[in-house]
């Protein structure tokens, strides 16, 4: 009778435990039955009502046709990247400090290794007659060179920036790079810069990326090659699977029909933009530039929110949104929110331990009413939340080709504003014989008007 959420589940976590029992059942449990029922208790009744109902397609390593298309989302990051191959945008970058006694051999072997491990990153994307497809290459084709590259210490930020600013075609390079710089006027200090392209990794690839090149790293120091478990899937068989759980839009039983079904409805008469005060006119054409304002949440207040988050069965990135939502309502004098955040997922066992793209865009529309209680707010957050939740699988960009929304270059479609609550496990990165730290990789570029940011700290 232990509550999951006030133990610190969150919907990440929650996504993972129903799909896992729905595995184990090999039924689909609805990740609402979790937060229905937040205890072992409560959640095996519910559970019950699932068992045996099927509907579960496994997620396992498959045959490959002649053509494997691209998943929903990569599809949309092709697009973006052959409207503009120059752009930097959609990078994911992951730089560290090395200092120690490096073994340049090693690290170069171990990066090999994990780029060989993982086929999301030897892929292109080639168009072909009826569009892109994944094209998997061998390691030897990729040609990362980690030869170090001398900088001084007053070089290292502007080299750092260039690696990770430097375009990628996709159609036509493996979505990755690395660099290794020798900083040249301190004692056994490198800096390992990798960049991978948002088509090929998302935020939460870092873990996998990260854990894998220390493991590498380590058999190589010793002259050995990893001894890692082989991995159960590759992202085309993700890609596969994907579109077989979707099912055919034009039957009203599939997945992606009946999901798509409540999305038009949810987001029915959403305004155009949400108008929030800003300091110039919106230019015709997203710049994309950015920056970057910190600020902390005091531990007093976080606190509180948790406490409040308890009270009304809710998680903190609910009572965050409710928060969020008061606020732009205010800026903007509409009380018609809708902010987007994004969602890992990466539900099913077999994805813990992959690189790909498998984030989605969930659009979380709320009306706030300025004479409810915030407590009342929050419980609206809460159901609006639950149910996005629920309809998760239809990919972003699948549901703007069919909501069809005035399309323009000068804002997202939708929202334009994003809201990430990063809750993800953090991976630290360690090698034998080295002291790492991370160095600042800020592409200072913004996708949207307004991305907002929480990143929960414990002491």
């Amino acid at each position: 009778d232990d509550d999951f959420f006030a133990l610190g589940g969150n919907s990440l976590s929650a996504t993972q435990v129903v799909s896992r029992i729905g595995a184990a059942l090999e039924t689909a449990v609805p990740v609402r039955v979790l937060f229905e029922g937040a205890t072992v208790e409560g959640l095996a009744a519910r559970v019950a009502e699932h068992a045996g109902a099927g509907g579960r397609v496994p997620l396992v390593a498959r045959e490959r046709p002649d053509r494997v298309p691209l998943s929903f989302a990569q599809q949309r990051m092709w697009f973006l990247n052959q409207f503009d191959p120059s752009s930097a945008v959609y990078n994911v970058p992951l730089a560290v400090r090395l200092s120690g006694a490096l073994d340049v051999a090693a690290l170069s072997a171990a990066v090999s290794d994990v780029v060989e491990r993982h086929e999301s990153l030897r892929t292109v994307y080639p168009a072909g007659p009826e569009g892109p497809v994944q094209v998997v290459v061998p390691v030897s084709a990729v040609g990362l060179d980690l030869s170090p590259v001398s900088v001084s210490v007053a070089e290292v930020a502007a080299r750092v920036g260039e690696v990770i600013a430097a375009g990628f075609d996709v159609a036509a390079e493996v979505p990755v790079r690395a660099r290794l710089l020798r900083v040249v006027d301190a004692v056994d200090e490198f800096v390992l810069v990798v960049v991978v392209h948002h088509i090929a990794g998302d935020g939460s690839s870092m873990g996998p990326l990260a854990r894998d090149v220390m493991v590498a790293y380590e058999s190589r120091c010793r002259g050995e090659v990893p001894g890692w478990a082989p991995l159960e899937v590759q992202y085309a068989d993700f890609a596969l699977w994907q579109r077989e759980v979707l099912g055919d839009e034009n039957d009203p039983d599939s997945l992606i029909a009946r999901q798509t079904a409540y999305w038009r409805s949810a987001l029915d008469g959403l305004p155009e933009t949400l108008s929030l005060p800003t300091d110039r006119p919106r230019p015709p054409v997203q710049s994309f530039r950015g920056a970057t304002v910190p600020f902390e949440v005091p531990a007093a207040a976080h606190t509180a929110l948790k406490k409040l988050a308890r009270e009304h069965d809710a998680t903190m990135f609910m009572v965050v949104h409710a928060a969020v939502a008061v606020l732009l309502s205010r800026l903007s004098g509409s009380d018609d929110v809708a902010v987007g955040t994004p969602i890992a997922g990466r539900g099913e066992r077999a994805l813990d331990d992959l690189i790909g793209m498998f984030v989605n865009t969930l659009v979380l529309r709320t009306r706030v009413d300025s004479s409810a209680s915030f407590a009342e707010l929050v419980q609206q957050a809460r159901a609006v939340d639950v149910a996005a939740f629920g309809h998760a699988d239809v990919p972003f960009e699948r549901l703007v080709e069919e909501l069809a929304p005035v399309r323009s270059t000068a804002h997202a479609p939708l929202f334009q504003v994003l809201l990430v609550f990063e809750n993800f496990a953090r991976s630290v990165f360690e090698l034998p014989g080295l002291t790492v730290a991370g160095v600042e990789a800020d592409l200072d570029t913004a996708k949207f008007d307004l991305q907002i940011t929480f990143v929960e700290r414990f002491d």
